[in-house]
Formats: structure tokens, sequence, C-alpha cells
């Protein structure tokens, strides 16, 4: 199987090596160097729907790269688009819940699948309403997140909250809600009130067992705070 490395602390690489034979498939751009053993080749991954889903969804690529350790074994550099740090999740005795453009990179065994939730529900019911990737199979997934990432355990009876735009993946045997509030009560007008007074947009309630992976910025604040610095 590949082996996947984070190497630097500051906007660290993804460092990959492969055997004869082993292919994975990464973010489109994503490539930074790659030996001259290594095929780069840009596929459409679990067809037109997938496809589609990933990149009107999630933002992801159409095509993403494939690198095929064609004629020995090789090694490639990756990155992601932002500046941040990245974490490589061991997936096949747990699956994950990959939040939208936090995904870099994964071993061939793994799959990728985009799973739709009801607006409807996010917006009065306070769950539900965005789009998520899930994987299955087995092999090793590279995530990314704008700035700095930290695992938070999930335990019984000890719920979290999180800012939605700081979310990365989670386990998916974690059992979360999605809501436009901190709040608990106070309706739909009453908590929509409240999410603008308190300047938090969508935030993600987990519960159960498992692990969270969350990064220190938020990319949406930021891309308005630049546009904002630009005029």
């Amino acid at each position: 199987m590949p082996v996947f490395t984070v190497t630097g602390d500051v906007d660290p690489f993804l460092h990959v090596s492969l055997a004869q034979g082993e292919t994975i498939y990464c973010e489109s751009d994503a490539m930074v160097m790659m030996e001259a053993n290594l095929d780069l080749k840009g596929k459409m991954r679990g067809g037109l729907g997938s496809a589609l889903m990933r990149t009107f969804a999630n933002g992801e690529s159409f095509f993403q790269q494939h690198i095929e350790a064609a004629r020995g074994a090789g090694d490639c550099l990756l990155s992601p688009t932002l500046p941040g740090a990245m974490q490589v999740v061991d997936v096949g005795p747990r699956q994950y819940i990959i939040s939208d453009g936090a995904f870099v990179a994964a071993s061939s065994g793994v799959e990728l699948k985009v799973r739709t939730q009801s607006v409807g529900n996010a917006l009065f019911a306070k769950s539900g309403g965005f789009f998520v990737t899930e994987t299955s199979g087995s092999g090793q997934v590279a995530v990314s997140g704008f700035g700095s990432m930290s695992v938070l355990d999930v335990e019984p009876g000890k719920d979290i909250t999180i800012d939605n735009s700081h979310v990365v993946c989670w386990d998916s045997s974690v059992r979360y809600e999605i809501s436009i509030t901190t709040g608990t009560s106070g309706g739909f007008l009453g908590n929509l009130v409240n999410s603008q007074t308190s300047g938090e947009g969508m935030v993600l309630r987990f519960s159960g067992q498992g692990k969270v992976y969350v990064c220190s910025r938020n990319r949406a604040a930021f891309q308005a705070w630049t546009r904002q610095g630009a005029r």
C-alpha cells in the first residue's frame, strides 16, 4: 500500500512512496513533484454522476489526478490549495465523513461518495442540510485544514459543538446534527436572529464516541476579509 507521510512544519507537503503498480488519486493541481517512474493522468473517478456531485456540491475537481508507479517504485510530493496543516487518516476499521474542500489524496483502495441531506431539516428541524463526502473501502486518506489542525475526542455524555467552517472530517460512527445557532430553543426565527447577532453561522453538534478533526481558520471568513481589504 502507498505510504503517506506529512513532511514539514509550516504549510507541509504530503510525501507519498509508491511501489511498482500502486496508484493513488488526488485533487487536481495537487502534484508538486514526482519521480520519473511515476505517471500522472487526469481521470473522472466514480462515473459522471459522482464527478458532477463532487464538483458542484463540494467544490472538488471534475477530473482528479491519478499517479501510478508504472515503471518501478517512486515518490511524489503533493500539496493542498490553501495553506495549512494536513493529516493522514487510516480508513478501514473506521470510515470518515470529509467536509467540503478538505480532501487532498487517497490510496486506490479508498472510495469517496457524496451524500446529500435535506435543506429543510437544516433550517426547521435543526439537522441535515449540507453536502458531505463519506469514505468506504480501506487505505489512507489525506485531508487538509486551513491553519493548524487538532483532533478532538467525542465521548458519551460529553457532546461538543463546532463551527461548521472549522470542521475538517469526523468518524462516521459519531452522531451529528447541523444547526444555524448554538442555542437549543427559541424556534427558527429566534435561532436565526441569534445566529446573526452572535456572529456564528452553521454549527455542528457531535455526540456518541469517535474523533473529529478541526482546523484553526475559517476559510469563508478569511476570503470575506481579503475581499474587504481589496476595496
